[in-house]
Parts: C-alpha cells; structure tokens; sequence
C-alpha cells in the first residue's frame, strides 16, 4: 500500500517500526500484564485506550517489517549492520515496558525465588512460596511444577538474590536476558544462513526482526530468547571447529528449554558432513551432552524433576491441534454417554507424541539431502504443531532456523504470512479476549491502517499536482 506513494527507504522503515513500538510500551502501560497492585480493570477508558494503542503499534510495526522486506528483497538491499542498528531501535521502547502478551514472566521471577530458598520448585508451585512474587502468577500456574531446565531457574534464581525480591527490578532484569537472547540470535543468524547459501539480510530480517521476536521475547521477555540465542551460536560453533563447544552450548539451551535438544542431531550430522565418522560423531556429541547435563545440575542443585514437569505447561484451554481434536472428542463421546471421554485428550496428546517422533524420524532418515539446519527447523516446526502446548512465541523455535536455511524466498514469503497472523493473537494483558477487548484490539489496528493509507495519499498528491 504505501510502496506507490512514500519513498521506502532503511530509514522510513525504521521511523514507522519506532513510532509502533512506542505505542506498544505506552499501550502498555494501562493495558499490559501488570502487576496485581498496578491492575486497571478492562473496563476502564484507560485499558481500552491503552489496548487499541498497543494493536495500533503491531499493526504499524507490522507493516514497517514489511517494507523493510521488500528493501531486502530490493536491487540495493540494507546491509547486516545496518539492520542489526534497526533491530536496536525498534526494540528501545521496549525495554522499560511493562510485560506485554503474557504473564510468564512473573512464574519465572517466583520459580527463581524458590530456588533461591532452596524450595523443589519441580514438585511445588508458587503458592508454596507465597508473598507477593506469588500473587503475580497467574492461577492456573500457582500449583504446578517448574518446565524449564537448570540453566534458566540458575538466572532466574541469581536475579531474585540480586534484585532481592523487587519486582520491577527482577522484571528489567530477565528483560535483559531476554534481550541478551536476542542479541545471539541476531549474531548467529548471518553465519548460519552463509553456511546455508543463503542471504544473511533475508535471514535476518525474518528470523531476529520479525515481530515476534519484538513482542514476544523482547517485551514479553520470555525465555525462548535464551534458549534460541544458545541453539544459534552453538550451532555456528558445530559449522566451525568447535564441535564439541556446539554440543555443549546446545545442551545448554536445552537445559533452558527441552525442545533445543533436537539441536544435537544437527551437530552431528554437521560434524559427519565435515569429514568425521559417523561413530565418533556421535560419541563425541553424546559424551558432551551427557558431562555438560550432569555438571550444571551438580552446580544448580535443582536435580533432573524438570524432566517429568514437561507437562506443565498444557492448559486445559491450549488451543494446541492435538489438544482441540481431544476437546472436541471429549464433547462427543460426553454427549453420546460415552465413559471414555476423560481419556480423550490424553489419547489425543499420545498420538500427536507419536507421529511427532515418526515425523522427525522422516525428516532425518529419509530426508539426509537436507540442509541440517532446515531439517532442524522443520523437526522443530512438527514438535510445535503436533505437541500438546502452543504459544504464539512457539512459532519463532522453527521459524529462527528456516530464516537461515529455507531453500527458497517462497518459503519466507508463506513463514512472513504467518507471522502476521500470529502477531495478532494475543492480548497485551495476556488475558482470554472478550467481545469488547477483540473490538478495541481491532479499532486500534483498523486505525493504523487507516493512519498509512492517509501518509501514502498525502505523500501521492504532490506527484499528482506536479504532473497537472
């Protein structure tokens, strides 16, 4: 829409992407994931226009990702360091943002609490802990376990001891390793995509300035950005000399998140490419996986429970495919009468188990054309569609490797679509929508379209009057 009227260039693209992350750290300062003693109810003139100021900065940072695309994909396309300064902009008025998109947060500040006092937080949930880190957990989260790894609960815990307890200040904090996080992501992306024959720019600008990655990692701070940033760079020490430094640092990333893990088959597939032997591929990997595992647990004391707490993060209202095709099953065999209904969506939850592994399988077995690296996006996109959670964030596991390593700009386009959707799905409070939260949420984006289309006719007309 605005490529016939305004002139795209880096620096337009960069003015509308700063103008709509601005709206978002204003936006969410009334309608954002709070804390409990900051609350503003819903309700409120100054949640709903904070709202419809956070959907309209998606919607214009959106569409400055967008034009910045087209620059990419253009005869003279931005440099790597000048997109990095993009990124850097864009992602400024973030910083100092209350959390947006969810309260995730707020479990990681109470489970790092609990480590520091020496609490399973493995088998307890913040409620054990109580105070007022707890009162900020959401409540479906209060009674459950830890999912995430020892490293993570290790940052989590160094930052309650830091930070004492205080919440605004634990909150910069992880939104520090967060940005930390992204900052690896965006330095491994160039490297991984070179190796891959692809275009470090493109690669870029889809898998590190995606708006996902502003929204959910940046301002949701969210620990994705760790575990991606770990997987990126060991990936880049596998491509190198450095195999057993790639395998260490991917098991450190899966010891943030379990799904990195997957990332060792990619080492040692990279090491077999690079001329070693299949056995000693393995072994080596293996062998530092299992001694990097054992040594950080033996340093954090938080034992292995994470292992079985895998489960944690299923909601009865994920809208996971496998969860939705239990659910719907559920009320099925309910309505016919049926006892079984309760084992629906445990069934339903196996199955998508299982053809995840058989899935992953094929790409790796009857796939060995592929690029590691794409294969480990395409693994990591099955574990995500299949698995029985689903989180808007979920999306960048897979899309942060296909951006270095997708075999044509046709796949970017489709993965570019989809972030646009998904861009849209979550309220800055990180509550459910309710009817009127989903029309202010689409007032505000309608707005921003209607605030382009005004600058692309205002910056047309001189060009019309010229040619009179």
């Amino acid at each position: 829409m605005l490529a016939k009227g305004l002139p795209i260039d880096l620096s337009s693209c960069q003015a509308i992407g700063l103008l709509g992350t601005a709206c978002l750290a204003l936006g969410g300062e009334t309608a954002g994931a709070l804390p409990v003693e900051e609350f503003i109810a819903p309700s409120t003139d100054q949640a709903a226009l904070g709202l419809v100021g956070v959907y309209f900065g998606v919607v214009l940072l959106i569409a400055a990702w967008t034009l910045l695309g087209r620059l990419v994909r253009g005869p003279e396309p931005p440099t790597v360091r000048s997109l990095m300064l993009v990124l850097v902009v864009w992602a400024a008025p973030l910083l100092l943002a209350p959390p947006l998109f969810s309260r995730d947060v707020y479990s990681y500040l109470a489970q790092g609490a609990m480590v520091d006092a020496h609490m399973d937080v493995y088998t307890q949930g913040p409620d054990l802990l109580g105070g007022p880190l707890a009162a900020e957990v959401a409540p479906m989260w209060q009674q459950t376990g830890a999912p995430y790894g020892p490293v993570f609960l290790a940052v989590a815990s160094g930052l309650s001891g830091l930070t004492r307890g205080q919440i605004p200040a634990g909150l910069f904090g992880l939104r520090l390793v967060a940005l930390l996080g992204v900052a690896l992501m965006a330095a491994a992306l160039p490297r991984l995509a070179r190796h891959s024959g692809a275009d470090p720019a493109a690669a870029l600008w889809l898998g590190a300035l995606n708006p996902l990655v502003l929204l959910h990692l940046v301002a949701g701070a969210h620990n994705d950005a760790i575990m991606l940033g770990l997987l990126g760079v060991g990936l880049v020490a596998a491509l190198g000399r450095w195999p057993v430094l790639g395998a260490v640092l991917v098991t450190l990333a899966a010891l943030v998140k379990a799904p990195a893990v997957l990332g060792l088959a990619a080492v040692v597939v990279l090491q077999i490419r690079a001329g070693r032997g299949p056995a000693r591929a393995v072994l080596t990997t293996a062998g530092a996986a299992a001694v990097t595992t054992v040594g950080v647990t033996a340093l954090t004391g938080t034992g292995y429970g994470w292992i079985r707490a895998l489960k944690t993060p299923v909601s009865p209202q994920n809208w996971a495919l496998t969860s939705l095709l239990g659910r719907a099953t559920a009320s099925v065999l309910t309505k016919a009468g049926s006892g079984l209904a309760p084992l629906a969506v445990p069934a339903w939850h196996l199955l998508g188990i299982v053809l995840t592994v058989l899935a992953i399988a094929f790409i790796w077995l009857r796939r060995p054309r592929l690029s590691p690296l794409y294969a480990l996006g395409l693994s990591l996109a099955v574990v995500v569609v299949l698995g029985p959670a689903i989180r808007p964030w979920y999306a960048l596991w897979a899309l942060f490797l296909i951006a270095a390593a997708a075999p044509s700009t046709s796949v970017r386009h489709r993965l570019a679509a989809v972030t646009g959707v998904v861009a849209l799905l979550a309220l800055p409070s990180g509550a459910p929508a309710g009817t009127g939260e989903l029309v202010l949420a689409v007032s505000g984006g309608v707005l921003a379209v209607v605030v382009l289309w005004q600058v692309n006719q205002a910056a047309r007309t001189p060009l019309r009057e010229s040619t009179v």
